[in-house]
This record gives C-alpha cells, sequence and structure tokens, in this order.
C-alpha cells in the first residue's frame, strides 16, 4: 500500500491512496460490538457521573484520535503518539480521584495501559530526608506504577519547603520519567485551582509536559441532589420529598455563605451515610414497620454536623 502526493497550482497538496481500500470502523467499535455510536462505551462508562462534560468530551477525542492513527498506520501515513499526562484543577469533592481511577480503566480497555492500575501517591512517598532518598523513591512509586495511573493528590506540596527541601528533586525525577516511560504510565497531578496554576509558574518546563488541564468546578445543588439520590439508589434507599427539601435548603444555605470547599460529592456522602445510619435508628424504636419503611429515608432521617 503506498500514497502519492500531487501537487496543484494552487498550491494545495492531494493525497492519492493508490489502491484504495474503504477503511471499515466497525471492527474498532468497544469489545467488537457493533453500535451507531461509536462512544457508546464512553457514555456507559461514565455515565454515573454527574456532569463532567468536558471531561467526557476529552476521553472521546483521545479515543477517536486512537483508532484514527490506528487506520492511518494501516495505510501507511504518519501518526502521531498520544501523551496522556493529566492535570486536574479542583476542590477536595468535585470528583478528581474518582475520575483518575476510572481513567486507569478506561485507559486499559483501550490497550493504553498494559496494567490498568490505579496507584494513588502523596508527598510523603515521594520526597526523601536526605540527598540521594527523594530521586530513588520517586522512581520506585513510578516503577509500581508502569502500566497504569500514578495519581498525586495536592502535587504543589512538592514545591514547599524552599531551597533546601528535597521536593524540587522529586519533581526533576517525576519530569525525566515521564519522558522515559510516556508510552505505558500516566500521571495525573491534582490539587486546588489556586495552587496548581501557581505550582505550575514554579517549574516553566512542567505545564507543556501536560496536554490535558482539565478544570473540575464544585457542583450546583441541583448536581448535588442527584449525586444524593444516586448514592441512596446505590444501597438500595429512597429520599422521601421531605428529607430531599431538607437536604436542599441546606445546601443552598451551605452554598450562599459562599465557604470554600463545601459544594462537592464527599459532603452528600456523608450526609447520606450518616442518614442510612439515623434510620436505622429510628426504626429500632418501632415494634414493628412495614417494607417501604426500611427504603424510605426521611425528614428525621437526615441530620447535618451543626445538628449534632
Amino acid at each position: 500500500m503506498g500514497t502519492q502526493k500531487i501537487q496543484h497550482k494552487n498550491g494545495k497538496i492531494n493525497i492519492i491512496l493508490r489502491d484504495q481500500k474503504s477503511v471499515n470502523l466497525d471492527s474498532t467499535i468497544h469489545h467488537g460490538t457493533k453500535s451507531t455510536d461509536p462512544f457508546k462505551h464512553i457514555e456507559d462508562e461514565f455515565s454515573s457521573f454527574v456532569g463532567m462534560k468536558k471531561l467526557k468530551q476529552k476521553i472521546k477525542e483521545i479515543y477517536a484520535s486512537i483508532i484514527i492513527n490506528g487506520k492511518r498506520d494501516e495505510l501507511g501515513l504518519s501518526s502521531t503518539n498520544q501523551v496522556l499526562h493529566m492535570l486536574f484543577k479542583g476542590n477536595p469533592g468535585t470528583g478528581k480521584t474518582t475520575v483518575a481511577r476510572k481513567l486507569a480503566k478506561v485507559y486499559y480497555d483501550m490497550n493504553l495501559l498494559s496494567k490498568g492500575h490505579f496507584i494513588e501517591a502523596e508527598r510523603a512517598d515521594l520526597v526523601g530526608e536526605y540527598i540521594g532518598q527523594t530521586a530513588q523513591k520517586t522512581r520506585a512509586i513510578i516503577e509500581k506504577a508502569l502500566g497504569g495511573v500514578l495519581f498525586i493528590d495536592e502535587a504543589y506540596s512538592l514545591a514547599r519547603g524552599g531551597e533546601k527541601d528535597f521536593g524540587k528533586e522529586a519533581i526533576d525525577t517525576l519530569v525525566k520519567q515521564m519522558e522515559d516511560h510516556g508510552n505505558d504510565f500516566v500521571l495525573i497531578l491534582a490539587g486546588y485551582p489556586y495552587e496548581m496554576e501557581r505550582f505550575l509558574t514554579l517549574n516553566p518546563g512542567l505545564k507543556s509536559r501536560f496536554p490535558f488541564i482539565l478544570d473540575f468546578p464544585d457542583y450546583e445543588v441541583d448536581q448535588l441532589m442527584e449525586i444524593a439520590r444516586r448514592m441512596a439508589s446505590e444501597r438500595e434507599y429512597k429520599l422521601t420529598k421531605e428529607a430531599e427539601w431538607k437536604l436542599r435548603n441546606y445546601l443552598y444555605k451551605k452554598q450562599n455563605e459562599t465557604l470554600r470547599n463545601f459544594s462537592n460529592a464527599r459532603y452528600v456522602r456523608n450526609v447520606i451515610e450518616h442518614s442510612i445510619r439515623m434510620h436505622a435508628v429510628r426504626l429500632l424504636y418501632k415494634n414493628e414497620f412495614a417494607s417501604d419503611d426500611l427504603i424510605l429515608l426521611t425528614g428525621k432521617d437526615i441530620i447535618f454536623d451543626e445538628d449534632d
């Protein structure tokens, strides 16, 4: 199979494929199943995630690039390697760790990673206490993460401590290992939005190595309510209208207080789990109860920290 370039007088170049064959994409659909939507498997994988439209779009772009690059290879055309290192900016509880863990599986399914496992690390796992220890610890973590995803939350903590701190050595080692193992290793750095922006300015060469920088905004109240319903449903519970009204009003109140880092799914999960425990206590005080009583979480069960 060969190609031929023909240049016209108008300066445009056409690429002619000799012995042209039609390219069938049906065989590339996930798990070999045909679908009118080539991205259905991505939608399915992230169906439990509320919001995150930009993230889903980026994953679709990555998947499409992989498939088309493969077809270009078959036709003898040039293709580019997809660098997948990412940087997540968002407050706690906005889904950064959950998404990173999911990406390890999705990338494995796409044959981008050989193992698809997920390694989570923090400053103490990378930075040593004496000269030479930091590079050794950082390389050891990366060796463990090869074939999967290495996720470092609060990554800006590596830049703290001043000139005598070994955090900079950890960053330098990470950068080198990103270059050496880029084909079977994904590094995801995460943290607060402002701190991550400042972190990138401390190492000018760092930002260019992350082609995907994603913002994880705080959830809106409607989204938090949807998360609450899903969390209850996963545990085979259901919120009554009274319970939903009480939770929604409380979330609006907290959001209007403009407390930093409040609007997140982690807080809602804690509320639901606490409510399930309060529901159990309430039922034990009853002499008898119907099957619906075992399922419904009422306003009495919804307890907030300030109510304790």
